[in-house]
């Protein structure tokens, strides 16, 4: 996993990495989310807790760029697309967020397995099966990974049925005692 950038900007402080700047960039496709105004929604008929195929577009052509495709998707990413799945009342994208949500995880928890990911325009799109590239037996050594994303799953008011089928599957996979991943079958599996 690369590490984010670190590189001063003359007065030695860090510049943010591409990827700091496509979670703050996916944090507006939430504001518009939430109250169906502002820059992702310009030009269009957007109510508000309503995510819809248009802002899918938007989520995936963020997480997708030229600047970060080659880059692990990273937790501060991931942490943004939970805000949005946790935003959006309503659906109307025909499910391609939570595709991208689910595979979105699954690339940022492979790489911090040490996994070799693939680029995120082959990884997020929707014609790539999940299980061509992420193994779910696979991410299991990463307990603080799955600790990690089953806190983000748990009580939140929307299930992802393909997201808790994968964590599911990793925790199937994983020989670990179920003492160090306390809490973790409270994410809503029935």
């Amino acid at each position: 996993m690369s590490a984010p950038s670190t590189k001063a900007a003359g007065n030695g402080v860090p510049e943010p990495s591409c990827r700091t700047t496509s979670a703050q960039a996916l944090t507006i496709v939430r504001d518009g989310v939430i109250t169906g105004e502002g820059p992702t929604t310009k030009g269009r008929i957007h109510f508000s807790r309503t995510l819809d195929a248009d802002d899918a577009t938007w989520c995936a052509r963020i997480l997708s760029a030229a600047a970060v495709e080659h880059e692990p998707v990273c937790r501060a990413e991931v942490e943004a697309l939970f805000e949005i799945h946790d935003a959006a009342a309503e659906r109307t994208d025909g499910g391609r967020f939570d595709d991208l949500l689910t595979k979105a995880v699954a690339h940022h928890a492979a790489a911090e397995a040490g996994l070799k990911v693939p680029p995120r325009t082959v990884a997020l799109s929707p014609e790539t099966a999940i299980e061509s590239w992420a193994p779910a037996n696979a991410i299991k050594a990463n307990t603080e990974a799955l600790q990690w994303i089953a806190a983000q799953m748990r009580g939140k008011r929307r299930s992802n049925r393909t997201l808790t089928a994968m964590v599911a599957s990793i925790i199937g996979a994983a020989a670990v005692p179920l003492a160090q991943l306390p809490g973790v079958f409270d994410i809503g599996l029935m």
